[in-house]
Formats: C-alpha cells, sequence, structure tokens
C-alpha cells in the first residue's frame, strides 16, 4: 500500500520450496528495491522464506518492483528455478488535481451567438490513471465582471461556451474566469484546485463612424484648384486603426460639377476635402455639400440591434469674389460656312467675355493658329474675314472642319484662349477621278474594275454614271455595278497591246469628267508581270524580227528532230536477231530427273557448232524470235525419227526425211545433218518473220521461242521449247501417240 504508515519492517510476502522436504533450503531475493534501486525497501528470512518491506512506498515514483526469490543447499545447489515476483504498489489518492497551463487565454467575436465554443480547459492528476482518484470535475466559481453570467463550463470535459448573445467590447473587452477542478468525481472529499482563464472578445464592425460636428462652413477664393479647405473628425467605438473604425467619405450631393475631392488622412482618420476644379464667383456664390462616412470594412449587425446606417453632415462653402481675367467660353465655338467662299467675305468670329461686367468691351483679339493663312481677324470685334478660297478639299481640313486659335486680352493683359471651328458645307466642285491606266491580264480576266473616286462629300458623290464615246464601244463594253464601280470588259479576245479608251463619269449630280483611259491588255496572271512598252498605237500589232541566232536555232532543231527520227526508223528496220541451233549431236530427248532451276537461255549459253557459225547472223535468235515478232498457226511436233511442221494454213504434213528425200543415204534415227536443218527451217522462220513485220496487232507475238529452265547436265537433247508453250485451240491429238517415255512430256506440255 501506497504511504503505508507500518509498523516496519511490515510482513508483505512468504515464498516456499517443495525441496524443503528433501534438503535444508535457504532462501534469497535480488532486483530493484533490493540489491537495486531503491536499495533494501525489501529483504527475506532465509529459512522461513518471509518477504518485508522496511519503510513506506510513494506509488507515483514507484509503481511496482520486479523481483527474483532463489532457493539453494548449504552446499550451493539449486533444487529450484529462479522464481520471479512482482510487487505492485496500491494507488493512494494523494495528489491534487493542477491545470495544465499556468496562463490561458481564449477569444470570442463579440455579439457572438449563444452557446458559442469559447475553449477547454484541461486538468492533470498524477494518480492512478482511470481510478476514483482521477476522475476529474469542473467548475466555475466566479465570473469577472461577474454580471451578467456570460459563460459556462461542462464539468467533464472543461468545453468553456457562451449563455447569452450580448457580448460587447465596447462595452468590457476581457473577462476573467475562476475556475476549479476536483478529483474522486467531484466529491466534496475529493482533492480540488484551483485556476484562472482570460477571455478576451474580438472587435466587429457594429459601431458606425459619426462626424463630431453636425454642419461645417468654409470659403474658397474663385480659380482656385488643389487646395485644402476643410478638415472634418469622427468617432468610431470600434477597435482603433483596423478597417472597423478606418473611415471611407464621399460626397453625396452638390459636387456635380466635379469641383471637389474628399480623401481619408490615414495617421488622424479625418475627412479632408479639396477644391479640385476653379469655381466660379460669377456663377454661383456658394455651394452646399452633403458628405456621408462609412468603415472599410462591412457593418456587422449587432444582437437585438438595427442595422448601422451612414452617418452624414452638410458642408457649406462660400467663394470669395476676385477680378480675373476675360473669360473664352465655350473653349471651342462652331461656325459653318459654304465651301469655296471667295476672299474678302467676313465670319463671325470668336467673342469672349469680362466675367465682371459680362461683356466683350475693351478686349483685343489675336489670331494665334491658322494653318493655311485662310482669314484675318478684327482686332476690337474678333471677326473674321476671308484671304483665300475656302476649300474643303484641302489637306488642312479634317472631317470638314478647319480650326482657328484666337487669343483675347483685357487692358491688364490678362487672357484667354479659344477656338474657333470653322464647318465647311460640302459645295460639288469635284468631278470623279479615275486612273489613267490600267491593265487586264488575259491568263486572270477579261476585264478591268474601275473605281472612280470623288474629292466631294457623300452628297455630292456615287452613284456614279459611266459612258463610253462611240468609236470604243466596237471593242469594249462598260457595266454599271452598284452606282461605285464598272467593269471594262472586252467585246472580243484583243491582241497584247495597249488601247486609248475615251470614258465619261458623272457623280449624282451631273457634275461630269472625260477621261482618256489607257487600258493594257498584255500577256500575265498578276498586272505586275506585264512588260509591255507604253504607246499610244491602237490595234497595230508589232513587228517581229527573228536574229540571226534564232534562225540557226531553228534550223539546228529540226536537223536534231530528223536525226531522232532516222535513227528510230533504222533500228526498228534493221534490229537483227540472232538465231544459232545446237549440235546436231544432241538433238536426241534423254530422260532426265534434273529439274532444279538452271541457267537462263542466252546467247553465251548455247554453244554453237563450229561449222554453222555463218549461219548464227540468221534473222531469229533462241528465245526471241525477231525481238517483235508474231507468231503463225504452225507448232513443231517430235516424233521418233525426225521433226514434224505441222501447217495450219496448208493440209500437207511435212517432215525432215520427207524434206531429205528418199535419195539420201540412211541415217540413224533423230540425227540429222545441218543442211537438212537449214533447209527445212529456214524458208519458213522467213515467212515467220515477214508475217511478224505485217501484222500491227502483233497476234503472232505469242510464237516466240521461250527460255525454259536448265535441265541437267550431260543431256543429248536440245531446247524443247518449240513445243511446249501450245495453246489450248491447236489440237495436242499428236500427244496420244507418243511412246511411252514421251508421256510424262506430253502431260507437262497440255495445259489443264
Amino acid at each position: 500500500m501506497e504511504n503505508s504508515l507500518g509498523p516496519f519492517p511490515q510482513h508483505v510476502q512468504q515464498v516456499q520450496s517443495d525441496a524443503a522436504q528433501n534438503y535444508t533450503i535457504f532462501y534469497s531475493i535480488s532486483g530493484p528495491g533490493v540489491d537495486k534501486e531503491p536499495f533494501n525497501l525489501f529483504f527475506i528470512d532465509k529459512d522461513t522464506g518471509d518477504i518485508f518491506c522496511t519503510r513506506s512506498i510513494d506509488r507515483e515514483q514507484y509503481e511496482q518492483f520486479p523481483l527474483y526469490a532463489y532457493a539453494t543447499t548449504a552446499d550451493g545447489y539449486a533444487p529450484e528455478y529462479p522464481l520471479p515476483l512482482l510487487f505492485r504498489v496500491e494507488d493512494d489518492n494523494d495528489n491534487a488535481p493542477y491545470f495544465e497551463n499556468k496562463v490561458t487565454v481564449f477569444s470570442v467575436p463579440e455579439n457572438c451567438r449563444t452557446g458559442t465554443s469559447v475553449g477547454q480547459v484541461t486538468a492533470v492528476d498524477l494518480d492512478e490513471p482511470d481510478t476514483l482518484h482521477t476522475r476529474l470535475k469542473y467548475k466555475i466559481l466566479q465570473q469577472i465582471p461577474d454580471h451578467p453570467k456570460h459563460f459556462s463550463i461542462h464539468p467533464d470535459t472543461g468545453v468553456i461556451t457562451t449563455t447569452t448573445p450580448l457580448l460587447d467590447r465596447e462595452h468590457c473587452d476581457t473577462y476573467k474566469l475562476v475556475m476549479e477542478v476536483r478529483d474522486m468525481g467531484g466529491q466534496p472529499f475529493g482533492l480540488f484546485n484551483t485556476g484562472t482563464i482570460t477571455i478576451s472578445l474580438e472587435d466587429e464592425n457594429d459601431n458606425p463612424p459619426y462626424f463630431t460636428e453636425t454642419s461645417y462652413f468654409t470659403e474658397v477664393e474663385e480659380n482656385r484648384i488643389d487646395v485644402e479647405i476643410l478638415r472634418m473628425a469622427v468617432h468610431d467605438q470600434d477597435l482603433p486603426n483596423t478597417p472597423h473604425s478606418k473611415a471611407v467619405y464621399k460626397i453625396l450631393q452638390g459636387n456635380e460639377n466635379g469641383n471637389f475631392k474628399i480623401s481619408t488622412d490615414p495617421n488622424t482618420n479625418e475627412a479632408v476635402l479639396c477644391v479640385v476644379k476653379p469655381l466660379n464667383y460669377e456663377v454661383n456664390h456658394q455651394v452646399v455639400l452633403q458628405i456621408g462616412v462609412l468603415n472599410e470594412a462591412q457593418f456587422t449587425k449587432a444582437a437585438n440591434s438595427k442595422t448601422p446606417t451612414m452617418c452624414t453632415t452638410t458642408v457649406t462653402v462660400k467663394i470669395k469674389d476676385s477680378d480675373e481675367g476675360p473669360e473664352c467660353q465655350p473653349p471651342v465655338k462652331v461656325i459653318q460656312s459654304r465651301d469655296g467662299l471667295q476672299p474678302g467675305l467676313e465670319l463671325q468670329g470668336y467673342k469672349a467675355l469680362d466675367p465682371e461686367t459680362r461683356s466683350g468691351e475693351g478686349l483685343r483679339y489675336k489670331k494665334i493658329g491658322d494653318e493655311d493663312n485662310w482669314f484675318e481677324i478684327n482686332e476690337h470685334t474678333g471677326d473674321l474675314r476671308t484671304i483665300k478660297v475656302l476649300d474643303r478639299e484641302s489637306k488642312f481640313v479634317k472631317n470638314d472642319q478647319y480650326n482657328v486659335s484666337v487669343v483675347a486680352m483685357d487692358t491688364d493683359g490678362r487672357s484667354c484662349t479659344g477656338t474657333l471651328v470653322v464647318l465647311l458645307e460640302d459645295y460639288n466642285d469635284h468631278p470623279p477621278q479615275i486612273d489613267k491606266e490600267v491593265t487586264i491580264c488575259q491568263h486572270a480576266k477579261d476585264y478591268a474594275v474601275l473605281e472612280p473616286v470623288d474629292a466631294d462629300g457623300p452628297e455630292n458623290g456615287p452613284p456614279f454614271q459611266f459612258f463610253l464615246d462611240n468609236s470604243a464601244n466596237k471593242l469594249w463594253n462598260l457595266e454599271t455595278k452598284n452606282g461605285k464601280t464598272a467593269i471594262l470588259r472586252q467585246r472580243q479576245i484583243l491582241d497584247y497591246n495597249e488601247y486609248n479608251v475615251p470614258i465619261t463619269i458623272k457623280d449624282r449630280h451631273g457634275l461630269n469628267a472625260r477621261h482618256m483611259l489607257m487600258v493594257r491588255v498584255c500577256d500575265c496572271t498578276t498586272p505586275s508581270d506585264c512588260k509591255m512598252n507604253s504607246k499610244n498605237v491602237r490595234d497595230v500589232k508589232p513587228n517581229v524580227i527573228l536574229g540571226r541566232w534564232a534562225i540557226l536555232a531553228m534550223v539546228l532543231g529540226s536537223a536534231l528532230l530528223l536525226c531522232i527520227l532516222f535513227t528510230c526508223f533504222c533500228v526498228t528496220a534493221k534490229r537483227t536477231v540472232k538465231k544459232c541451233f545446237p549440235d546436231v549431236a544432241q538433238q536426241n530427248l534423254i530422260v532426265s530427273n534434273t529439274e532444279g532451276p538452271g541457267e537462263e537461255v542466252m546467247e553465251a549459253n548455247i554453244r554453237l557448232p563450229t561449222q554453222t557459225s555463218n549461219i548464227c547472223d540468221t534473222s531469229m535468235s533462241v528465245g526471241t524470235l525477231g525481238g517483235q515478232g508474231v507468231k503463225t498457226q504452225q507448232s513443231f511436233e517430235m516424233v521418233k525419227g525426225g521433226y514434224t511442221l505441222d501447217s495450219s494454213k496448208g493440209g500437207g504434213h511435212q517432215t525432215l526425211e520427207s524434206v531429205k528425200g528418199a535419195g539420201q543415204g540412211v541415217m540413224e534415227p533423230g540425227r540429222y545433218t545441218y543442211t537438212d536443218w537449214h533447209s527445212f527451217t529456214q524458208p519458213r522462220l522467213g515467212e515467220k518473220v515477214y508475217l511478224c513485220g505485217q501484222d500491227e496487232e502483233h497476234k503472232r507475238s505469242e510464237d516466240y521461242v521461250r527460255s525454259y529452265n536448265y535441265e541437267g547436265k550431260g543431256s543429248m537433247a536440245g531446247s524443247v521449247g518449240c513445243c511446249s508453250d501450245r495453246q489450248e485451240e491447236e489440237g495436242l491429238e499428236f500427244l496420244d501417240h507418243l511412246e511411252p517415255k514421251f508421256r510424262t512430256l506430253a502431260k507437262t506440255c497440255v495445259k489443264k
């Protein structure tokens, strides 16, 4: 038990060993409170195992003591394992709760609603947690000032809230609360402590500013500007130097002409009234202003009160008279005059007044601005007299207006300046004008657009009328578009040249002008590409003279063209194709199982017999009969004993044996001399070449000798191209009578 009163040593526990029945056992302990801090708090009787406590214990310093007990024999043998012992200190309510913060300050807005949370206070109790010793209750003992009661506290959580909406910072800006916290659930016998917290009220803009006086009076001399004439102070109960109290002033009435300006002095918060535009005593002797004041921040409606309104005051400004110079009012005066007014005529001039007498007597006038020197001015009256013709189209006239600046002076040398604007009424004195030259590009369009310009005003300008002279109607047509433009179009395609076209143009009132328009018809895409020389010639074709170099170039070009045509003719007529036949010793077909791709059949692949070298210059070559030959309705047929030529044109069936004749000696079947081949194929190949040249549609071009893949080395047979590309319509019945060794070849030749 914490804070035990004894007597000490106080028995707390006893340990026993079962080995004591067989051995003499001695007991000992170790751990905190024995041989560690705090030392000698516990000890054990070595014979009985009784454990004693020697003094009182503070639980807040030592909550528990983990010890170990040992049982040993006299010779040091330990029949038991060490026994862990845990001593807990029972709590005693010996610590009063206390507030964590010595100084606690909360803040809350003034005029806040009932139930607004102000803050939460917390206290600490060092006794054992979650026991009755640390169950705390909070209470407000006192509020300073104590009336009315504005705050309450939750007894368990310590949250402080408002109880009324009547917190007014301007009445009291700080409250102090004396708080109590008690343990044992707030029971009277519980321990307690007290503390003080401070609650500050935050300012709201619930008080409008107001002037210290209900009206003000001041005076100022006329024609004075940028001068301060009055300062006005205001009072505001809200917190100083914040947007809730800083003033914003406005002139509500009396400043329609913008003569006054009001501002706020940032240091004193006063209103500063200034004159920024001259006042005229002759117009008003005094001005009455109504001025209002607000805060920078928006007004906040206080509880049980109305929304604050703007405070206003009246300022009377007396204007003091002063002797002043002439007055030029208005600064700009407009007079009208007719365009083209002749010299020597008078116009009404600018008039100034003396504000004291409201007349212009005694004033002198002088002209200080007249760009083109159109006028002279009467020194006494200010009237103008023309010395030049007034021209509305002058470059010095802007928007039909010509400006003259005049200065008026009194006898004391004081002056004012005014501007006289002469507004010129347009007079129709300028006919429409157009460009003197236009260009028609034949590749882009066959017409030109005419856009006249009239220096007069719109009342004397378009719509325009366009007319062509009779002499130009044969070649040209003129169309009017929307009264402002016209289209000049060719009646026919004209030569590239320059043409003079007379055109007359009238404005809306009939003022006209005749123009000689030069039209340039050019071979171009844009007018800037036209490079023609200017000539006043019409319908005349230019002379073209060729130089000797041009003639030489034409001759050489013609000769070159003839050479090209002649070369093409020779190549076509004399194209030769070589036809070389293989050795007659290799004319027999042999069985070959080699079907792999071979060499392309070309002249370099063919082994020519030595005795037939002069025959290779015939008009046919292996694989390309004449290059452009045409196939005839003939086909080669190979049978045992010779080659057969079957002609579809005739009914005869000729073979090499029949051509050899009966007088020839008997040769080995399948072998013939070169003479036999030559006499058999030469006339027929010649006929094919002739037919190829005669047939323009090249229907016989399919009869060319074709190239085939290489069919193995060592074959005694030559090419079989002559019988491998037969058409379906050519009748292949002869293949049905071939010997067995040729059946495979026959199947290859027949197209499925």
